[in-house]
């Protein structure tokens, strides 16, 4: 599967049916030396301005290891987890 595939699937959390938007939406977080994926950084859309700017919470993301199913429109998770101060983006 093609990144490009994976950035429209929309993020729906398990537990609640709650929507995050699209992968498109997220950062990606990857540990630099090994190239691991850690997870999806939440981006959120601020207030209702004609020129809509995003800007990072940076306390919460999607683990990767919370993924438990790439449907073929959705991406599932079971929970949104959050950021320890010594993470560095």
């Amino acid at each position: 599967m093609l990144l490009s595939e994976l950035a429209v699937k929309e993020l729906i959390q398990i537990e609640d049916g709650k929507r995050f938007g699209l992968l498109a939406d997220t950062e990606l977080l990857f540990e630099p030396i090994s190239g691991k994926i850690i997870g999806f950084l939440i981006l959120k859309e601020l207030g209702n301005r004609p020129f809509k700017t995003k800007s990072v919470n940076q306390n919460m993301y999607i683990a990767w290891e919370d993924i438990t199913l790439i449907g073929e429109d959705r991406i599932l998770f079971t929970k949104t987890s959050h950021l320890h101060s010594e993470k560095s983006l």
